[in-house]
């Protein structure tokens, strides 16, 4: 399948001996919509769409077989427990996690994902993909953009479903991930640009995504930014006098806007204003010292 134009989604995939043949005829890639630059497979979730033929797809409680129209869903572009038949002809669709706001990190954990082509959310998502594959060429730019968006808002919302459905099985995943989120913030506390935003960019999953995983553990991401940050900033005003650093400077290192800002805040979470903090840590040095 070949696509011109500058507004073209769909596009064939890059490897030498993968080419994109005609609907029924084979197996091809596919990118849904453009991947971002520098990242990879491993910041994508591929979409097999099964057009004919026989599959079998290989799960833990045994043996499901793929119709025509399923689609199953997994962290690369060949799921191993997924059989094909030699008449088997399919679609793989590559998705960038940030446009669904997934990580492919929790689909791989949760092994190949199916969906039935033809009832709920699975069939208008097998229906949206169907047509991109078959009619792209014929469809005015406009349309193939629009089109694409929506596939992938369907995706987003199937994938979701499916993985919530096998959460039991995915738990350790998303733990893994959301330490690795935290560790990430801990080390870039003193940087300027700091954000949800920065951080979901920097784990290739969407905001929408990581907000959905510090939910999961009662707090939001902004909420553990500045609380990492107050903490740090505690530490800095219970240096000892020769150590220490004018409050003003510890408020602009861990990104809060305004000294008077910063006092807030801190009052808020601590009780008492950066200045009383390092008051009665002094205090508590001289007792030491005097005992």
């Amino acid at each position: 399948m070949h696509h011109s134009g500058t507004g073209a989604l769909l596009s064939a995939p890059t490897e030498p001996s993968a080419t994109a043949p005609a609907a029924g005829s084979g197996s091809g890639r596919l990118d849904l919509l453009p991947v971002p630059q520098g990242a990879d497979d491993a910041h994508c979730v591929h979409v097999t769409l099964h057009l004919a033929g026989g599959a079998v797809l290989r799960r833990p409680h045994g043996e499901l077989p793929v119709a025509e129209g399923d689609l199953v869903i997994s962290g690369g572009p060949h799921p191993v427990n997924l059989l094909r038949g030699a008449d088997c002809a399919s679609r793989v669709f590559r998705v960038p996690c940030q446009a669904l706001g997934i990580s492919a990190a929790e689909v791989r954990a949760a092994g190949a994902l199916h969906a039935p082509g033809s009832t709920g959310v699975g069939s208008l998502a097998s229906q949206f993909l169907a047509t991109l594959a078959v009619h792209s060429d014929g469809l005015a730019p406009l349309a193939r953009i629009r089109l694409a968006r929506s596939a992938a808002d369907l995706l987003a919302l199937l994938i979701t479903d499916l993985l919530d459905e096998d959460a039991p099985d995915r738990s350790g995943g998303s733990a893994a991930l959301l330490t690795r989120i935290r560790a990430h913030i801990e080390g870039t506390l003193t940087r300027p640009d700091l954000s949800p935003e920065s951080v979901a960019r920097a784990h290739c999953i969407s905001v929408r995504y990581l907000h959905k995983l510090f939910q999961q553990d009662g707090t939001t991401v902004g909420q553990w930014i500045r609380h990492r940050r107050l903490e740090a900033c505690r530490q800095e005003l219970d240096r000892p006098p020769h150590r220490r650093v004018p409050v003003a400077v510890v408020a602009g290192r861990f990104g809060f806007a305004s000294p008077s800002h910063f006092s807030r805040v801190f009052r808020e979470a601590y009780g008492l204003t950066p200045t009383q903090w390092q008051a009665r840590t002094d205090a508590r040095l001289a007792g030491v010292q005097a005992g």
